[in-house]
């Protein structure tokens, strides 16, 4: 049998099918697409789930796949042996009501035993318990001997997700050889053991669970299979696991040479060298489909990875920064079946940069964190660090728990688990609480879900601000019906639009859709599964009913304002790049007719002098008046433009590119100006940041920064009036009375110091002895916190060495202020924990350092109280 690579088994998979008739799709992005069901895609069939549902018609009713999957139920378990992997890739073929099982099984037989050339003899499949129909497929036109053939039950061999569209399985497993095996004589296909690996699962979705487990065939019955690539490359090039074929070998190489160590050597070793081949290819493909790190969802999984990687890194010894050159090796092993990792690799490299050097300070810091929890433990006794705190250990600092571990036994510590456990339960319960209801595509439940998959409406709003349709469906937020009245809210569906629907940060247009007797004003349009466009709003006059031809006419003021915006983004985009670089990708946007929102990939605030600049581009190709050109091409046409495509978004075959001149060329979808003179002029108003990575840009253009500087102009001449002046003299006139303002304040506090001085009249007569400190404590009515500070400094003066403390009554309110000096300090005075003492006296808290403190409380009735107590408290001081 030749030992075909990774990439050769792929694309011989591919063409396989091809020539099956089978449409070869590309793999989709590993975030799931209107499923709210799932985190990450995480097998083949997972974004096909509209075609298997009849949500969505599929582009042909045979499809192949290649699919990207992460799964994370098992991160933990990644490495400690070489079963465990997050990364994989899914080899599958589908059938929407087309083939069968006859069909699905003896390609299944083909492509194993005749393009691949596995022996024919090691093959053995296995079937649902009751599938007969399966059984004589591959006992009678295959030729398999039954005693090669398993019947399995319903755990192994039938495949259901609730209710919804189910069927039983068959599965084929392959012999690897004794060398695998557990050595019992009694081993065979479902031993625990590594001899007989499964390869290939059929499913037969040929029936309908009503929820309560029964049964009934459905009309369309589909086909689902999958084969994961890495297993079978384990068993065409005869290696022990994942690890070992071509490219994850290669990879694992790499890390090996960077810490020094063989592969084999070393149990330990061994766990962090797998770790880290296999989560560096998990995020170097999850950064590529425009997942960033962050602290939930997706993204915290991706941060979690590139953490858990790092901490390996520092148990191999490995020094410095080293996960962007494996990233390299993950791009140079896979570009071929994924090319657009080659087109993001320098995005990738500084996401992953970035990262890595963040998780090197937190981890340092999460470090300082346990060796002050161990002084704590020490101190008391405690040999088990609680599990709350091991959690925050974890939560904040990204510390994972057999780390934590680790760092205690060596010092005979140990960590409560369990608590650690219920800390982590209580986290998923809430996570689990907050999702939202959702149906079996994992989308929210909606009244569209009863609509005919087969309805879809054309846009025409390129062309039409205004357009002649027949309405096919209505709908209430509960129900479709026949009508909408006056009064009513609801959404119209018609065959042909000029609405463009909220899509690519561009929000939906306004209008009305009118009949002869009937108006309802669109608030909203929105696309939904099939190519829909749902236009949301409300009936005015009359009646509209399913079957009436309107016209729908687009706000054409709106949609020209939007566009403005719209098209200053692609021109902003284009700038950041030039002024920060070509790491720069659009991570999100919103345009609508006041303003514009640009979300984009980069590591710093800009400075002032960036934003000018940025700012002074765009509005010089808007002076230089660049024509908008728009064209569909095959996308790998519009690629050998240059055409900048959107971060993480799957585009068909045909795509739209948007020229701007020769300075911005883009794929995208929007409405857009007809040349960039129009948008007039453009004015950024703030830049910040969104996320770890991500910044964002407001900016306005057109009547939105006409609208903007009127009302600027309007609050200018309002702040003239005010200080009886005119708009030019302004900054003369507040520089003025800033300065008369200075020496007012002066005067003031001055002012306010002898009055604090005459209420506090002659003290020192009230001064006391306590243990040979002397003690000033007395009561001030009126005289606020900083007055009372001056007060303390100058009764210090006077009374030499001592403690003094102060307490004022101000409009209900309670200042307390004490202060020690360095003899009273030596001999145990602490002005901080004398006022902590006594706040609670007046009903408030407070504290500070050993010579100066204070405190606010609310009850000036425990004045009296306050100052007896401090006698009292310094006694306990004073050694």
């Amino acid at each position: 049998m030749q030992k075909y690579g990774v990439n050769e088994l792929r694309r011989m998979f591919l063409e396989f099918f091809e020539s099956k008739e089978h449409l070869a799709m590309k793999s989709f992005s590993l975030v799931p697409h209107n499923d709210k069901s799932l985190l990450l895609i995480n097998s083949g069939m997972a974004p096909l789930k509209p075609y298997f549902t009849g949500q969505e018609i599929p582009p042909r009713r045979r499809v192949t796949t290649c699919q990207k999957c992460i799964r994370t139920g098992d991160i933990e378990n990644v490495g400690k042996t070489a079963r465990h992997g997050t990364f994989f890739e899914m080899l599958g073929n589908f059938s929407f009501g087309d083939y069968f099982k006859h069909e699905a099984i003896a390609w299944t037989w083909e492509f194993l035993t005749e393009v691949v050339g596995l022996d024919p003899d090691r093959l053995y499949p296995s079937v649902y318990e009751d599938d007969d129909e399966a059984w004589e497929i591959w006992n009678k036109e295959i030729g398999i001997p039954e005693e090669r053939i398993f019947r399995f039950g319903k755990e192994d061999n039938f495949w259901e997700h609730g209710s919804g569209p189910c069927g039983p399985c068959s599965e084929v497993y392959y012999d690897r050889g004794e060398k695998y095996g557990c050595g019992s004589p009694d081993c065979t296909v479902g031993c625990e053991c590594d001899r007989y690996m499964e390869i290939w699962n059929n499913v037969f979705t040929q029936f309908d669970n009503d929820g309560n487990n029964n049964y009934t065939e459905l009309e369309q019955k589909n086909i689902d299979t999958g084969m994961g690539l890495e297993r079978l490359a384990c068993i065409v090039q005869d290696v022990d696991s994942m690890f070992d074929i071509d490219t994850l070998k290669s990879l694992r190489d790499h890390v090996c040479r960077l810490a020094g160590v063989e592969y084999g050597n070393d149990d330990a070793h061994d766990v962090s060298i797998r770790v880290i081949t296999d989560h560096i290819r998990s995020v170097t493909f999850m950064i590529s489909d425009g997942i960033m790190p962050s602290n939930e969802g997706r993204g915290y999984v991706l941060r979690r990875l590139l953490r858990r990687a790092c901490r390996h890194g520092r148990l191999l010894n490995i020094p410095g920064e080293f996960l962007v050159e494996l990233a390299q090796t993950v791009i140079d092993g896979s570009k071929d079946g994924y090319p657009e990792l080659e087109e993001k690799k320098e995005f990738i490299f500084k996401v992953i940069a970035k990262e890595e050097d963040q998780f090197n300070k937190t981890i340092d810091q999460g470090l300082s964190i346990l060796s002050e929890l161990e002084t704590e433990m020490a101190k008391k006794g405690e040999t088990v660090l609680s599990g709350d705190k091991a959690f925050k250990l974890y939560d904040t600092y990204g510390f994972p728990l057999d780390l934590t571990k680790e760092i205690l036994e060596e010092k005979g510590l140990a960590v409560d688990e369990e608590g650690f456990k219920a800390s982590m339960e209580v986290q998923r319960k809430t996570a689990r609480e907050a999702r939202e209801v959702t149906n079996y595509m994992g989308a929210d439940v909606t009244v569209y879900e009863s609509i005919d998959p087969s309805v879809t409406t054309e846009f025409v709003g390129y062309e039409n601000l205004a357009y002649d349709s027949k309405v096919t469906v209505l709908t209430t937020d509960a129900e479709l019906v026949d009508a909408l009245s006056d009064g009513e809210r609801g959404t119209i569906f018609v065959e042909k639009t000029p609405f463009y629907a909220t899509s690519g940060g561009q929000e939906a247009d306004k209008g009305v859709i009118r009949t002869a007797d009937g108006e309802f004003v669109v608030e909203d349009v929105v696309k939904l599964l099939g190519g829909k466009f749902g236009h949301i709003g409300h009936v005015t006059k009359g009646m509209i009913k399913v079957g009436d031809t309107v016209t729908l006419e687009v706000d054409k003021d709106n949609r020209a304002l939007a566009a403005n915006n719209h098209s200053a983004t692609h021109l902003l985009q284009k700038a950041l790049r030039m002024v920060l670089g070509n790491h720069v990708e659009q991570a999100g946007s919103l345009n609508n007719a006041e303003r514009l929102r640009f979300d984009f990939t980069h590591f710093s605030a800009l400075t002032e002098e960036e934003l000018k600049k940025v700012e002074e581009i765009v509005n010089q190709e808007i002076q230089n008046r660049l024509p908008v050109v728009v064209r569909n091409m095959p996308i790998e046409e519009a690629k050998k433009t240059g055409a900048a495509a959107l971060f993480g978004e799957k585009y068909g075959d045909i795509v739209r590119v948007v020229s701007m001149g020769d300075f911005s060329i883009e794929f995208c979808g929007g409405t857009h100006v007809a040349n960039t003179g129009d948008i007039m002029a453009f004015k950024i108003l703030s830049e910040t940041g969104v996320a770890a990575g991500v910044r964002r840009i407001e900016a306005l253009t057109a009547k939105g920064l006409m609208n903007y500087y009127e009302d600027l102009e309007m609050k200018l001449h309002e702040a003239a009036k005010l200080l009886k002046a005119t708009p030019d003299h302004l900054t003369e006139k507040v520089t003025h009375l800033l300065g008369e303002n200075k020496a007012l304040k002066s005067e003031v506090e001055s002012l306010k110091s002898k009055l604090a001085k005459d209420a506090m009249g002659d003290v020192m007569d009230q001064v006391t002895e306590v243990k040979g400190v002397k003690l000033l404590a007395t009561k001030l009515e009126g005289v606020d916190m900083n007055g009372l500070r001056d007060l303390g400094d100058q009764l210090k003066d006077k009374l030499g060495e001592g403690v003094i403390l102060l307490a004022s009554v101000n409009e209900e309110k309670v200042s307390l202020m004490a202060m020690a000096t360095p003899g009273a300090m030596e001999k145990g005075a602490h002005a901080g924990n004398l006022i902590k003492a006594i706040a609670g006296c007046v009903g408030g808290g407070g504290g500070g350092r050993p010579n100066m403190a204070q405190a606010g409380g609310k009850n000036p009735d425990g004045v009296e109280a306050a100052i007896a107590k401090a006698r009292e408290v310094l006694e306990g001081q004073i050694a």
